[in-house]
Parts: C-alpha cells; sequence; structure tokens
C-alpha cells in the first residue's frame, strides 16, 4: 500500500483517502484515474452483493473494537449472538476485534452463519477467526451498504465514532421511510442513558427531530429481549408481506 509521511512516521494511504482527498503528490494521477476508481468500486458492490446474495433476515451488530475478551459487553455480545443465531438469524460485523469478535463467536456457538465485512485501514485490521464468510472492502460506504442491505435489524453495544455513525445513518434511513419495520436496539442503559436525554432534551426539546422519532431505537440490557425484540420484527415483516401478496 502507498505511504504517506505522517510527521516522523510513513502510514498507509488508503483508498477512502485516495477518494476524498487530492493527496499533492498524487493530484495529476488522480484527475487521470477517478473513472477507473469508479469501476473498482462498482467491483466492490458487485463482490459484496454477488457474496452475500443468499444472506436474508441477517442482523448486524455493531460497538467497540477495543472491548476486550471478559469484558461485560463482550460476553453480553456473544450472548445476544448465540441466541440470534439459533433463532436463524445470520450475524454480520465488521469483521474486526472487540465486540465484532464477540458476536462472530456466538453466531458460530449458535450453529447460525458468521459474517465479517473488514475494511481497509490504515494500520491493517485482521478478520478476527470466528467469521465463517469473509469480505474485505477498500470502501466505507460501500462496506455500510453491505451491513443495512442485508439485515433486517441493528443491535449496537458501545462504541466509538464508527458505531455511532452506524447508529445514525441506520436512525435517518428508517426516519426518512427509507427502510421499514427496522429494530435498533442500543444494548447497555448505562452506557447509552447521555445520549438519550441529550436527544430527548436538546435535539427534541428544540425541535430538531420530532418526540416520535426518539421511537425509532429500544434499549436494553438483556440478550433475551434483544432477541425477542428482533423475533417480533421478522413476525411482524413475514404477516406484511403476505398481505402485500394477497389479491
Amino acid at each position: 500500500m502507498p505511504q504517506r509521511e505522517s510527521g516522523s512516521q510513513r502510514t498507509p494511504v488508503t483508498e477512502d483517502e485516495r477518494l476524498l482527498t487530492q493527496l499533492p503528490r498524487e493530484r495529476r494521477a488522480f484527475t487521470k484515474t477517478d473513472s477507473w476508481r469508479v469501476l473498482r468500486i462498482m467491483g466492490e458492490f458487485v463482490e459484496g452483493f454477488d457474496t452475500l446474495s443468499d444472506v436474508h433476515n441477517a442482523v448486524t451488530i455493531f460497538g467497540s473494537a477495543r472491548t476486550l475478551s471478559g469484558d461485560v459487553y463482550y460476553e453480553k455480545a456473544v450472548e445476544t449472538s448465540r441466541l440470534l443465531a439459533r433463532e436463524g438469524f445470520p450475524i454480520i460485523t465488521g469483521g474486526g476485534p472487540g465486540i465484532m469478535e464477540a458476536a462472530n463467536r456466538g453466531a458460530q456457538e449458535g450453529n447460525g452463519l458468521s459474517i465479517g465485512c473488514n475494511i481497509e485501514l490504515p494500520f491493517e485490521q485482521e478478520l478476527n477467526s470466528y467469521v465463517d464468510r469473509a469480505i474485505n472492502f477498500r470502501y466505507f460506504f460501500v462496506r455500510k451498504t453491505m451491513f443495512m442491505k442485508y439485515a433486517m435489524a441493528f443491535v449496537v453495544f458501545p462504541g466509538g465514532y464508527g458505531t455511532l455513525d452506524e447508529l445514525f445513518e441506520a436512525l435517518t434511513l428508517i426516519q426518512t421511510g427509507k427502510v421499514k419495520l427496522f429494530p435498533v436496539v442500543l444494548f447497555g442503559r448505562d452506557y447509552w442513558s447521555g445520549m438519550i436525554e441529550w436527544l430527548r432534551a436538546r435535539v427534541a426539546g428544540e425541535g430538531k427531530i420530532s418526540t416520535t422519532d426518539l421511537d425509532l431505537f429500544q434499549v436494553t440490557d438483556s440478550p433475551s429481549e434483544a432477541v425477542a425484540i428482533i423475533s417480533g420484527a421478522r413476525d411482524s415483516r413475514g404477516r406484511a408481506l403476505d398481505a402485500s401478496r394477497e389479491p
């Protein structure tokens, strides 16, 4: 991978950075390769769609890559994923360590399909050892499409910027009617309580969102409750589909 100078260090230049930034030494090459980059992006979409074409009603699980084995949320992610897998839900994660590893591990323990959508980062992120089906992506936005397209629910464990990015993108798609009957479960009341109160008091309080938008997600500390919420949504989807087929 090409290198970029950063102070006294040389760090890899990712394809996302190449796409979004004109690096000084690459301006001439960049203007000549944009069209080809579009084909590379198209290729990633095609590979993702082809690899996951048989996946239905998956659950995507997010959370911090920094969560260590033995942490309470790691163990809860394993349990939640294991219960979901036993109910027939494939599990999708970002394929890395932390909560992602815990969710893939739970999927295997529940004899379910364990999927990892890995991403190119400046410092290599390796797939965890619990992934059955892996896809490697260069571009975040392609990867994010796979998280949403093949899932019918998100479970969001405590995490950082990446986790929040996925959470609010899902909520935006639900709020604007792009996806329907799509439960978003926030796991960990203590962790999410400050953000939820801010959304209620500040964002909804000032009319930036409707108070009903706070109903677009649910909060729990219970793996079995998370599974019940998602199973109920799957049943509702099935009934809605059957109704749409009636003459």
